[in-house]
């Protein structure tokens, strides 16, 4: 899971970013106060996402043997530093990260190529892409980077995905792929697609941030074996869930409604009620091609 700034986390969600259990949270919480969660309506803990990418440097840290007592006296920005070196060092993410924050778009596009030639579509997406959202997510909730050296790498590494999924179409079942309306976060939907390709479906990507309604008419005219929605955020998920509960029923007869991302995650037991399937499972076997008709 990749961090978002604008989101705000309970500190299950912090654990699975972190690796740190709910217990050890809060004992850092109340021994060392190296973040101060707000809370939510509900009492519950909420963590922001700069809150969530110094936790995870800390983890970095811990795991390799440093004490969180000894870190809690150190200086932000030195275990930023050192988390951030020991991370990186030694890999490809190095260059990649170096290259986003000297803005140096053709540095990055160069590397990124090299990458997805020397490893594949899938490999790359699984093993720099996810990453390097990460890396380049926490630099930008910490501040380390502006949004504008985001938004670059957000704009290499999509094409480079993107065009590998539209260059490897074959013969096997269709999926219409989209970012639910008000879900413009790609990284991780894209990761995920170049594994369903894997189970040999061909790929069709519409985009991010796209109604219900948008979805079906491209389903209509395309005819898919599934049509695939993503979103990361619960709230968004939640808002959706009434015309999410017609998709369905309006689909195309043969046509699978599948759903993914964090936002989905919230909702499984009420989206699967309503006839989602939800996650990669749902690709595992693919539907049989329509037969034409003897």
């Amino acid at each position: 899971m990749v961090i978002l700034a604008e989101r705000r986390y309970e500190i299950h969600e912090v654990a699975e970013l972190t690796g740190l259990t709910p217990a050890r949270l809060r004992a850092w919480e109340r021994r060392y106060a190296i973040v101060r969660p707000g809370r939510m309506p509900n009492g519950y803990r909420a963590y922001t996402a700069d809150q969530v990418a110094l936790l995870r440097a800390y983890a970095r840290l811990t795991a390799a043997g440093e004490r969180i007592g000894d870190l809690a006296q150190e200086p932000r920005e030195g275990v930023l530093a050192r988390a951030e070196h020991r991370e990186l060092d030694g890999t490809p993410l190095a260059a990649l990260v170096d290259a986003v924050k000297a803005f140096d778009r053709e540095r990055l596009e160069a590397l990124v190529a090299q990458q997805i030639a020397l490893r594949g579509l899938r490999p790359f997406a699984q093993e720099i892409v996810a990453p390097l959202a990460q890396a380049v997510g926490d630099l930008w909730a910490l501040g380390t980077i502006p949004i504008a050296a985001e938004h670059l790498a957000s704009e290499v590494v999509l094409h480079a995905l993107k065009g590998g999924l539209r260059a490897a179409r074959g013969s096997g079942p269709l999926a219409v792929c989209a970012c639910l309306s008000g879900e413009r976060h790609e990284w991780g939907l894209l990761g995920t697609l170049t594994l369903v390709q894997e189970h040999g479906w061909r790929i069709h990507y519409l985009g991010p941030d796209l109604p219900v309604d948008e979805v079906l008419e491209a389903a209509w005219r395309l005819r898919p074996q599934g049509v695939a929605l993503s979103t990361s955020f619960p709230d968004n998920c939640a808002s959706l869930l009434r015309p999410l509960a017609e998709l369905p029923g309006r689909l195309p007869p043969g046509t699978v409604p599948i759903i993914g991302g964090g936002g989905a995650d919230a909702h499984a037991a009420a989206l699967r009620q309503i006839g989602f399937r939800l996650g990669l499972d749902a690709f595992a076997v693919p539907p049989a091609l329509p037969t034409a008709p003897v």
